[in-house]
């Protein structure tokens, strides 16, 4: 079956010409984005990913492109006619098209895309033995959170991460503390057991998985401690895992190299990734 995007009002071929020249997503990288996942034909998590849809467009002072419902409904009727049980549903919302000018007129009219292709999620072999991280200097720019669809440095990372075997790069703020991944969250357990992610500040993007592993955790008396980690403490961590909403819960055995602990999945880990699983198989059923 051929892939249909949905632009600006029309389902059309994935291939179709479908963008303007001057959209300001194309030209300036104007413009935010989210990855929604629906596993057995349900969206998961729709409700925070369009939270955090209207927060980024609210940061850079762009309206919201149609009513919550009304995108809902688009991101629905996109993937039914992908008809793709397990998907990743990509929505990016542009300034609009204009002049090309660095400053904005008002009253841009939004433009919308959204795609659909099938979800890559981990391997077993990822899930049960674990897989590698790079570090590297964040060279990002300092408002990590809203999602922006201004990913350069992400991807320079993310390709320096596979030449070099590894799942994903960690990136490391000029004081030697983790901040997130190039795609995903970082996380460590620290030597007390204690689950340990970045606070929610300008640094990293509160991750929608991130939030639903904390909430998680909480609920079943796994203790967390939001505070930053060094590159330091990483390497001499019990355990360390990622996350996102393609990576799911993923354990990470190697950092730079270097084992992490026994170089094998920590039981907190598997844990947290077994009640992520459980809560998405209730989903499913409810």
């Amino acid at each position: 079956m051929a892939r249909i995007a949905y632009v600006d009002g029309r389902y059309v071929p994935l291939g179709a010409r479908a963008v303007r020249i001057e959209d300001r997503g194309y030209q300036f990288a104007d413009g935010v984005y989210e990855v929604v996942k629906v596993v057995g034909g349900r969206f998961r998590d729709l409700d925070r990913h369009l939270d955090r849809l209207e927060r980024s467009l609210a940061a850079l002072d762009m309206p919201m492109p149609m009513p919550r419902r009304a995108l809902g409904l688009v991101l629905h009727e996109t993937w039914r006619r992908n008809a793709v049980p397990d998907a990743l549903v990509y929505l990016q919302v542009n300034r609009g098209a204009g002049p090309r000018n660095h400053a904005y007129p008002p009253l841009l009219k939004p433009s919308v895309v959204v795609t659909v292709r099938p979800a890559r999620f981990p391997t077993r072999a990822e899930q049960e033995h674990g897989v590698g991280v790079i570090t590297l200097p964040d060279e990002r720019w300092a408002q990590c959170h809203i999602k922006s669809i201004s990913l350069l440095p992400n991807v320079l990372a993310k390709q320096q991460a596979a030449l070099a075997g590894c799942r994903e790069a960690w990136l490391v703020d000029e004081a030697g503390l983790v901040t997130e991944g190039s795609s995903s969250n970082a996380w460590i357990v620290d030597a007390d057991g204690r689950v340990v992610t970045r606070p929610l500040d300008r640094r990293i993007l509160g991750g929608v998985t991130r939030a639903v592993v904390l909430d998680l955790a909480r609920a079943n008396g796994i203790e967390v401690a939001l505070r930053p980690f060094s590159v330091e403490e990483a390497h001499g961590a019990r355990e360390a895992f990622l996350t996102s909403t393609s990576s799911l819960v993923l354990p990470v055995v190697a950092i730079d190299g270097r084992p992490v602990a026994n170089g094998r999945p920590g039981s907190t880990t598997c844990r947290l990734a077994e009640l992520y699983a459980r809560a998405e198989e209730l989903e499913s059923v409810s």
